[in-house]
């Protein structure tokens, strides 16, 4: 299928970008020209804190009730920093729309399976991407005690012992390992974990000696586990994801091993190809094969043409854009598959 595009996210990502480009970041949070000029020192982030017993403050609280399992889903980036914010404001309605519609193109791997709760969030920009990690710590952290926070008062007053899925992308991602390194070593958390799928965000070998209590998936079923992988073609070598000295853990959506044995593009149930209201513009099965790269630990995607799927914010041959959209079928079956087998444990 030549010549496809993510209309949803892509192209509303490249012209955000560009308009990042010509603003840049600042340093600190600066509000657009029309919202209100607000406080935003990070060196006392808790003054700021949102509150998460407003349901104002969620995207999603309680979507589809009466699931057996519940989820709570991390967006990833979709603020361009083009005010040259370093952080998004919960002020800004129509970056809220866009923090919508990227939850939206997810959501339907996993809403037939559990009940949904994703917070608003002061996620970093994608300059800020660009900095030292020491220049990012501060507006990470912000972005970090959004979700913590959340995640804290779900827990506490929302979750009463329900299993649990946790996911994310990119940025979500980034910060669901965190969620996953700082909460889950409590024995009671781990035992409500059916799987956490932190797609889109390298997990490391370091991340496990420093945490462990973290447990990478090794097949189709088992639970209280990570499911992981970084999509590329065949040839890539680094990314902004995935540096060149980095390799990553992860698991192959198609045929769920963690080698680099080969899956058949014929084990592809259904790339999907969503809009931001969550709808599937174009659905192909058996679009593509994967294996797991012995070396980087990255997901080769295979039998497609990396000029049919262009990177937008990243190289072509870099599928960030695509990780949840190439393999849409393949993962929606395996929320439910994880599903089922930790219920039918307890």
């Amino acid at each position: 299928m030549k010549q496809h595009r993510n209309k949803g996210l892509a192209l509303c990502l490249v012209l955000a970008l560009c308009l990042a480009l010509l603003a840049g970041c600042q340093g600190e949070t600066a509000p657009a020209a029309d919202e209100p000029t607000q406080d935003t020192t990070q060196t006392t982030p808790a003054a700021d804190a949102v509150d998460y017993t407003d349901e104002a403050n969620w995207a999603y609280y309680g979507e589809g009730e009466g699931k057996a399992v519940d989820l709570f889903l991390i967006c990833p980036t979709v603020d361009m920093g083009e005010a040259g914010n370093c952080n998004m404001s919960l002020e800004d309605t129509e970056t809220k729309a866009a923090f919508l519609g990227a939850l939206n193109m997810e959501r339907g791997i996993y809403d037939e399976t559990a009940t949904l709760y994703a917070p608003y969030y002061r996620q970093i920009t994608f300059p800020v991407y660009s900095m030292e990690a020491e220049e990012q710590e501060a507006y990470l952290d912000l972005a970090y005690q959004d979700v913590s926070d959340a995640f804290t008062y779900y827990m506490e007053e929302v979750n009463d012992g329900q299993p649990l899925i946790l996911a994310g992308f990119s940025q979500g991602s980034q910060l669901l390992l965190k969620l996953l390194e700082d909460y889950f070593d409590q024995p009671a958390y781990q035992d409500q974990l059916v799987a956490a799928y932190c797609i889109g965000w390298p997990v490391t070998a370091a991340d496990l000696e420093a945490y462990p209590h973290l447990k990478m998936a090794q097949g189709e079923d088992d639970t209280g586990v990570i499911v992981s992988f970084n999509s590329e073609a065949e040839g890539i070598t680094e990314s902004l994801v995935v540096p060149a000295d980095t390799q990553t853990l992860g698991i192959n959506p198609l045929n769920w091993k963690t080698d680099s044995t080969p899956a058949d593009k014929s084990l592809n149930l259904g790339a999907c190809f969503t809009n931001y209201d969550g709808e599937i513009e174009a659905e192909i099965p058996q679009l593509t094969g994967a294996y797991l790269d012995p070396d980087r630990g990255t997901l080769r995607v295979t039998d497609v043409d990396p000029a049919d799927y262009p990177g937008s914010l990243f190289p072509n041959g870099v599928y960030h854009l695509y990780d949840y959209q190439f393999f849409y079928r393949n993962l929606q079956e395996n929320v439910a598959v994880r599903a089922e087998a930790y219920l039918a444990a307890q």
